[in-house]
């Protein structure tokens, strides 16, 4: 008999806990080694160790408030859910009734029978999904972890206890963004006591304080090379305005109708026109209203597309 593999869903929950308290906890080990245990002491030498010193601290400082704002960004906002009684809009003259799985007539009176779960993705058919019962907006897919339908869903992340969706998905990048800077940054600094440490060089402190040296310099060197893969993956993935979802699932179609240029896709897609927004995890006012995509509901589409699907 094969495994149902989401029946362990619960303990996916259960798992990103825990991967919030072992984010944390790498970020104090990381905390006590650069600013208690090396760069904090290092303030009071004098001359150039000291002025390296406090530019250290400064910008690890910064990073780590970008970071963390970033991160628990993501962990509370919702991704985005299928508003109730939502209901496709019907564009009578193409006849974009499309078939829905289930009844041969929803209580709405829409045909059945003719319709498919999921469309072709360069002609958009209205989708319904039978767990939630519910219509599907586009680009929406049921998360089994979280249990309901989330907009422009990209993946369910453990790291965050959270969905990345159409509502956090900017923060999400941010965090990545964030994390980067940070950890390179502390490998880099670290990186002289680590070469002392093998050299047979002088270090201060105590052999405490030289092990959360060493073990804090292979983390975020770890944590660095990972997540700068992550990233250029996920800012491929923007360019074409697609989700980790929809490059799969596109593979079968070359023509994907929600790639704007990658300008567009940038700003009217994830990070708004306001440019003084684009490095915090947040939105304006004015983005939030004029940029509908940012709502996950719609979408704009290629005009080119448009034309063939009317024609």
């Amino acid at each position: 008999m094969a495994w149902n593999v989401f029946k362990f869903c619960t303990a996916l929950r259960a798992l990103g806990s825990i991967m919030i308290v072992f984010v944390l906890g790498i970020i104090c080990l990381t905390y006590y080694a650069v600013v208690l245990a090396d760069f904090g002491p290092a303030l009071f030498l004098g001359g150039l160790d000291s002025l390296t010193a406090f530019a250290v601290l400064l910008l690890f400082h910064f990073l780590l408030v970008m970071l963390l704002w970033s991160y628990f960004a993501v962990v509370l906002t919702d991704p985005g859910g299928v508003p109730p009684n939502w209901k496709p809009a019907i564009d009578e003259e193409r006849g974009d009734t499309d078939p829905l799985v289930g009844s041969e007539y929803n209580r709405e009176g829409f045909n059945l029978n003719q319709l498919t779960m999921l469309g072709d993705p360069a002609n958009e058919r209205i989708r319904f999904c039978r767990k939630c019962n519910q219509y599907k907006p586009p680009r929406c897919h049921h998360c089994s972890v979280c249990g309901r339908c989330i907009l422009k869903m990209d993946h369910h992340c453990v790291w965050v206890v959270n969905c990345v969706g159409a509502l956090n998905y900017k923060y999400f990048l941010l965090f990545l963004f964030y994390t980067f800077l940070e950890t390179a940054l502390v490998t880099l600094s670290l990186l002289p006591y680590f070469i002392s440490f093998f050299t047979g060089g002088e270090l201060p402190g105590t052999p405490g304080t030289l092990a959360a040296t060493f073990i804090t310099f292979v983390l975020n060197l770890a944590f660095s090379l990972s997540v700068m893969g992550f990233m250029i993956m996920h800012l491929s993935l923007v360019a074409a305005n697609t989700t980790t979802i929809e490059a799969y699932e596109k593979k079968t179609n070359p023509k994907w109708q929600y790639d704007l240029g990658r300008k567009k896709n940038f700003q009217q897609q994830v990070f708004g026109l306001d440019k003084r927004y684009w490095f915090i995890p947040a939105y304006s006012d004015d983005d939030l209203r004029r940029i509908p995509a940012l709502q996950g509901l719609e979408y704009p589409t290629k005009p080119e597309l448009n034309a063939l699907q009317h024609f």
